[in-house]
């Protein structure tokens, strides 16, 4: 989307800046009446337990204003970005790509509300990526319903961007996956640990996906086309759930692994009782993994996801029906210790590796491969004063292929930035 277009319904987004603002209005003005001088308290996830990626929606810094029943927090990104392709740049920019503020309540024992609002690119766009309420029956069985984070892999769980020691998020999952996939849904969740283990799983029916991801401005299978229709937190395209599960095992010593599916029809089958198109479905599975080597520390976490989509015998071919990609990062701890007065602070070294082929298959007539795949390797280095702020500079240099295979188009750049729960 270019800087000047807006989404449907992007009229839609000024009452909703003017409510949250008022709503932040409300909580600071209650907060600064308080008589205490102690009315600030910082409330730090906890970490007694062995966390997954399905905790990360809880598992993060919240601050507590005096007795109000609401808990407050958030984060930000900021960077620059310096890049060229084939030698042609467009010089230095700089961005805001994202300040998320998060409410959270505990309205009564064991039931729990959550909700995360993210400002992108300055405010241009406002989107609720998450907001429900939890009701706790027991460890192995939790109702969660409202607007929910689709649990398809790893980063789609767990992206805030102080977690991680890369300015860009992975291609794979922001243009496979959808970034920040969130539909409007009711679901169940549990964990079981014993010992060093500990077993997960979400299950959700919620809003799915329309016809965008064929028919959009990328002339491509473009799942993330998807997110631009606002009226999916209204109703569904064509009145079937989306079904996303998710499984996954922990074990102490040897890390994390999360096998996801998330599958439904795309399309408009039926129009006011008439049979238009058989029902077409996009499946995506996904895996992830993550794991801390002991001694040196070595934080590896890597994620690879695949795409089914039925695409119609009259689209073209350059509209792929299967898509694949993944990534991989690995960041090593070079120096912990107390460094330019901040205890604890953390200096890594970092690399990602990461693939995307957005139509995997061969064209009907020769039998040669069809390109359009992206490769990139993004080595890079960060510096963190706590655990809740990175400071990072990576240098990016990705080669792109497209539809007949010609010469792949070379792009190398530098940026630099930061990334903080406040």
């Amino acid at each position: 989307m270019n800087s000047t277009s807006r989404p449907p319904g992007a009229n839609n987004y000024l009452p909703m800046k003017k409510t949250i603002l008022f709503i932040l209005l409300v909580i600071a003005s209650q907060a600064f009446s308080q008589n205490d001088s102690s009315f600030l308290k910082r409330v730090q996830p906890d970490t007694s337990n062995l966390k997954m990626n399905m905790d990360a929606v809880y598992n993060r810094p919240f601050l507590q204003m005096g007795k109000l029943p609401v808990s407050i927090g958030g984060y930000l990104e900021a960077n620059s970005s310096y890049f060229a392709t084939d030698g042609v740049t467009e010089g230095l920019s700089f961005q805001i790509p994202r300040m998320t503020i998060f409410l959270s309540s505990t309205i009564k024992k064991r039931i729990k509300f959550l909700s995360e609002i993210e400002f992108e690119e300055g405010g241009k766009e406002i989107a609720i990526e998450f907001a429900s309420m939890d009701i706790e029956f027991h460890p192995l069985f939790n109702l969660r319903g409202g607007v929910i984070m689709n649990p398809i892999g790893g980063f789609n769980q767990n992206h805030d961007g102080p977690k991680w020691e890369f300015i860009s998020r992975p291609i794979s999952s922001t243009t496979i996956i959808p970034s920040t996939w969130s539909n409007v849904g009711f679901g169940l969740f549990g964990k079981y640990a014993r010992n060093n283990w500990v077993w997960a799983y979400e299950a959700y029916l919620t809003n799915g996906f329309d016809d965008k991801i064929i028919s959009n401005q990328q002339n491509r299978t473009w799942l993330p086309a998807s997110k631009e229709n606002p009226e999916r937190f209204e109703e569904s395209f064509n009145g079937v759930p989306l079904v996303t599960a998710k499984t996954a095992i922990r074990y102490r010593k040897y890390g994390e692994i999360g096998i996801s599916w998330m599958g439904g029809v795309y399309n408009k089958f039926n129009l006011d009782g008439l049979e238009v198109d058989k029902k077409r479905r996009v499946d995506l599975l996904a895996i992830d993994f993550n794991t801390t080597i002991p001694k040196i520390r070595t934080y590896i976490n890597a994620e690879w996801v695949w795409a089914m989509i039925d695409v119609p015998t009259t689209y073209i071919q350059q509209f792929g029906n299967k898509q694949q990609g993944g990534f991989i990062d690995i960041v090593q701890p070079v120096i912990k210790r107390k460094m330019l007065g901040w205890e604890n602070s953390t200096f890594n070294v970092a690399l990602r590796l990461e693939y995307t082929d957005y139509n995997k298959g061969t064209f009907n007539e020769t039998g040669e491969n069809i390109y359009d795949h992206i490769t990139a390797i993004v080595p890079g280095i960060s510096f963190r004063p706590s655990s809740q702020t990175v400071i990072r500079a990576n240098y990016r240099y990705h080669w792109e292929r497209y539809l007949l295979g010609n010469p792949a188009a070379r792009t190398a750049g530098f940026q630099f930035g930061f990334s903080t729960y406040f």
